[in-house]
């Protein structure tokens, strides 16, 4: 599969993702092209090499001339991108991300989505930047994006509401439930269009997955920062066959004072709630006392509510978590004809397309139940299938 990883050492916004999409291939004639066909008028868009650190990259600048400037609201915004050429995906992406915007700049000044005029984002370098980045991610076929987690600045900057923190308000609640870390910069490192491109578009947060890198691109920012480039890199590349590399949030915690019913309370709790695992360990903690070490495995938008519940049924002080991946093979059941009669399994593919089947659980216990044999018996038998399948 496609894949593309953002690495955003010096963070992101909506021009520097659009440079490292031209710096990896996205023609800048094409984008020009079918940016023009969207009515907005009073600027030239233009892209130059440029250097940050002795690192050359792609720097797209919109230049907008004074009497463009105007304060939209959300109504005028998808009048504009629904009337561009463009194809479904990207209008629909489009508008959903400034009504993502509206409605967390909504919230911060205590009016309706609809009522929010924006001004910084919504002028029109804002606007072609954001179209412009999701026409380059159609183009170079990207349908899995993943990303870094997020570096943010510090300090105050001044915006059309006057003085604000670094990060914006916006930039702030945009990234609830991503992993970002202060990166003791006095600077906006992370802009409202970067942080709801990056939210709404990544499939995953960490580490960059495994993959074979084939294009590297870098976006060049308008800062020049002293402890690092100003740069934004993409990689484009592919993953092994048959994996399905995804982001997950691992949630720790050691106890030694809860109940074993409790336990398997809160297991049950935990998997309703949508956990993808749930594990026991026992440890050995201070003060020589046998315990248990609790692991939960979720998606990173779930973190919250597992540690919730897992302060809810447990009398723990406090819960680790890290953000991580994990590669999850192709599956798919199937239906094989076994000497009592046909029996589901699951066919599991590995990489290069190789495959196996394995048993499944309760299609063997209701053979071995029928037939009155020992159910290893059974499970053995689908074992003796792990070969190359054909559906």
């Amino acid at each position: 599969m496609k894949i593309a990883f953002l690495d955003c050492f010096s963070g992101i916004s909506g021009d520097m993702f659009l440079g490292a999409l031209v710096d990896a291939g996205l023609p800048l004639e094409d984008l020009t092209a079918r940016l023009k066909t969207l009515p907005l008028s009073g600027y030239d868009l233009q892209a130059r090499r440029a250097g940050r650190h002795q690192i050359f990259g792609t720097q797209v600048q919109i230049r907008v001339h004074d009497k463009a400037h105007i304060h939209r609201g959300l109504g005028d915004i998808r009048d504009i991108i629904s009337s561009g050429d463009l194809s479904e995906w990207v209008r629909t992406t489009g508008i959903r991300l400034f009504e993502t915007l509206a409605r967390v700049e909504g919230a911060i000044h205590d009016i309706s989505p609809e009522a929010v005029h924006f001004h910084e984002v919504g002028a029109v370098d804002s606007i072609l930047d954001m179209v412009g980045t999701l026409y380059g991610i159609e183009q170079l076929g990207i349908p899995r994006l993943y990303a870094s987690p997020l570096p943010l600045g510090s300090g105050l900057m001044t915006s059309a509401h006057g003085a604000i923190p670094i990060p914006a308000p916006a930039t702030m609640a945009l990234l609830q439930d991503v992993p970002v870390f202060d990166a003791g910069v006095d600077h906006e490192l992370v802009t409202p269009t970067g942080a709801v491109l990056v939210k709404e578009l990544t499939h995953a947060f960490g580490p960059m997955p495994a993959m074979k890198v084939h294009q590297i691109g870098y976006g060049v920012g308008t800062g020049d920062l002293a402890d690092r480039p100003n740069l934004l890199r993409i990689l484009l590349g592919e993953t092994e066959a048959g994996s399905n590399v995804e982001g997950i949030v691992v949630l720790e915690t050691n106890l030694d004072d809860v109940s074993p019913e409790i336990l398997g309370y809160l297991m049950e709790r935990l998997f309703e709630a949508g956990a993808l695992d749930v594990v026991f360990f026992p440890v050995h903690m201070k003060k020589n006392r046998p315990g248990v070490q609790l692991q939960v495995m979720g998606r990173p938008d779930q973190k919250a509510l597992l540690t919730e519940l897992i302060a809810q049924e447990t009398a723990t002080l406090g819960v680790r978590f890290h953000y991580t991946q994990r590669s999850v093979f192709e599956r798919a059941q199937a239906e094989v004809d076994s000497p009592w009669g046909k029996i589901k399994v699951k066919r599991i593919v590995h990489e290069e397309g190789k495959s196996f089947l394995a048993p499944e659980y309760e299609a063997c216990k209701q053979i071995a139940h029928k037939h009155n044999i020992p159910l290893r018996r059974v499970v053995h038998w689908v074992l003796t299938l792990n070969r190359p399948f054909t559906a």
